[in-house]
């Protein structure tokens, strides 16, 4: 495998009419502003992983090297590392603050639980449509959280595919489309104030259609409340997950706009308390024997039989 290096920034990906969503540069600023503290606020992350986590009790799966994909502080490799005790573990994410917390020795898990000794992790800087590792490198690629913050998700689909080894593993959740759906609706006015989440059979279809096989996808509703609108909202932006789409409005709200969207919201109140819906979507598949050579040309298997 090849050593961990930095790549290039990551160009999003256009539509067929040049049009852009996702604003990367704002994604990577958002994630790096708030690296220092991100593990102290990061409860919604932390729940999805360990939910991901219960789902590889129904996988066997002995890989000799994982990725983390997405990783932010790194702390999904601690339980990687309680699971796989003999894989080499390697965590990437293209917000390097992220990273330099990650390393620090003294971070709020240790802090936490201090029982825990996660070991000495790699990581990687990396744009994650143009992997710094050799093909079939991994055994498994563990992403938690990271699709819906792409412009297009089939570009590092079909890398993650790359990575894998025959028989390797790829398991994530992401957000599907029900996600803040009450915080898009309190507004109303045109911008965007969440980001664009795909449908769970869309992923599945992107899945086959980038060469991998047998994706399983399924999906919870996991519905958070708060005392106040402002609450969530700044949870929200404490964890990184303000909006980073090109639709948002640039310029900052108004009184009046806001004033609109907690009243919108405060209709929602039950026994005190706001709603706030996010639908995870979990997928895994695996990366089967090869159809095709680097130059397109099919590939013909013949099982041999031993003579009668």
């Amino acid at each position: 495998m090849a050593a961990p290096a930095e790549a290039a920034p990551i160009k999003p990906h256009s539509t067929a009419d040049g049009a852009r969503f996702v604003d990367t540069r704002q994604v990577r600023r958002n994630f790096s502003r708030v690296a220092p503290r991100y593990d102290e606020v990061a409860f919604l992350s932390r729940e999805v992983d360990r939910r991901m986590l219960e789902r590889l009790d129904y996988v066997r799966i002995e890989p000799q090297r994982v990725l983390d994909l997405g990783c932010a502080t790194g702390a999904s490799l601690t339980a990687l590392r309680e699971r796989y005790r003999d894989a080499h573990l390697i965590g990437a994410d293209f917000a390097e603050p992220m990273l330099h917390a990650g390393r620090g020795e003294k971070n709020f898990l240790s802090r936490l639980m201090p029982f825990l000794k996660p070991g000495k992790n790699a990581f990687a800087a990396a744009d994650t449509e143009a992997l710094p590792f050799r093909a079939a490198s991994f055994g498994l690629v563990w992403s938690n959280l990271l699709l819906h913050w792409l412009e297009e998700p089939r570009p590092t689909l079909r890398e993650t595919l790359r990575v894998l080894e025959t028989g390797g593993l790829f398991m994530f959740s992401t957000f599907g489309p029900d996600t803040l759906r009450e915080l898009a609706r309190a507004f109303g006015d045109g911008f965007a104030h969440t980001q664009r989440f795909t449908d769970m059979h869309d992923l599945g279809d992107m899945l086959v259609e980038c060469g991998f096989s047998e994706p399983v996808m399924d999906m919870e509703v996991l519905t958070l409340t708060y005392a106040s609108f402002d609450d969530l909202v700044a949870e929200l932006h404490a964890a990184g997950d303000a909006c980073a789409m090109h639709g948002r409005r640039k310029s900052l709200l108004g009184r009046g706009v806001w004033e609109r969207a907690r009243a919108a919201y405060a209709a929602l109140s039950q026994d005190g308390r706001l709603p706030a819906t996010f639908e995870v979507v979990y997928g895994h598949a695996w990366k089967g024997e090869p159809k095709k050579t680097a130059d397109g040309r099919a590939i013909v298997r013949f099982d041999r039989h031993p003579k009668p």
